[in-house]
C-alpha cells in the first residue's frame, strides 16, 4: 500500500504510461496475478494492478521504498528516494500531508482503505490516466522526458515485491 503512495506520487503528472513491470522476488510469500496498462483507444488508457497474491496472510508489517529515475544517457537517479511504512501511514494519513495528498488520488480505484493487518491482496485496478490529470494540473513543475518510478516491497523487512513504472510527462 505505500508503494500504491510513492507510485501516485509520481504518476499524477504522467501524460503517457510507457511500460509497467511487476517481480515477486519470494514466490511461497506473493506472486503477481497481473500488472499491465491498457490501452482501451486513443483517450482511454489506465493501469491496473492486482500485483500480488499475499500466500501468507495475515501481513502486519511493510515498507516501501521508492525512487524515481529520468533517463538521459540510461536512467539517472532524480527527484525523490524515500521509505514509507504502510501500516503507519494508513492508520494516520494526514501525518504525512504529500502522501495523503497522493494517496486521495487513486484510493477509489483500489481496496487500500483499512490499516494492518491486511488479509486481502491490495490491487489498483483501472486507474484511468485521465482521472489522474483531471485531479492534478500543474502542482510540480516537473520538465518533460521519460521516467522512471521503481518502488521496492519489503514485508517483515524482507524485501518481496519490485514494481517499475515507466512513463513520459510531455
Amino acid at each position: 500500500m505505500g508503494s500504491l503512495i510513492v507510485l501516485l506520487f509520481f504518476l499524477f503528472l504522467v501524460q503517457e504510461f510507457t511500460n509497467i513491470k511487476c517481480t515477486s522476488l519470494d514466490p511461497e510469500f506473493a506472486h503477481v496475478e497481473h500488472c499491465y496498462l491498457k490501452s482501451v483507444n486513443r483517450t482511454y488508457k489506465y493501469l491496473s494492478i492486482r500485483y500480488l497474491n499475499l500466500l501468507q496472510k495475515p501481513v502486519s508489517r511493510i515498507k516501501v521504498n521508492g525512487a524515481t529515475f529520468k533517463r538521459y544517457n540510461g536512467y539517472k537517479p532524480s527527484l525523490y528516494n524515500f521509505t514509507v511504512d504502510g501500516c503507519k501511514f494508513i492508520k494516520n494519513p494526514k501525518s504525512n500531508p504529500v502522501a495523503h495528498y497522493i494517496y486521495r488520488l487513486f484510493k477509489d480505484f483500489s481496496n487500500v482503505n483499512h490499516t494492518c493487518p491486511f488479509n486481502d491482496d491490495p490491487i489498483v485496478e483501472k486507474l484511468p490516466i485521465s482521472y489522474i490529470n483531471k485531479q492534478v494540473t500543474s502542482v510540480l513543475p516537473v520538465p518533460s522526458g521519460d521516467y522512471l518510478f521503481s518502488s521496492h516491497w519489503y514485508f517483515y523487512d524482507i524485501k518481496r515485491i519490485t514494481i517499475n513504472v515507466y512513463l513520459t510527462i510531455f
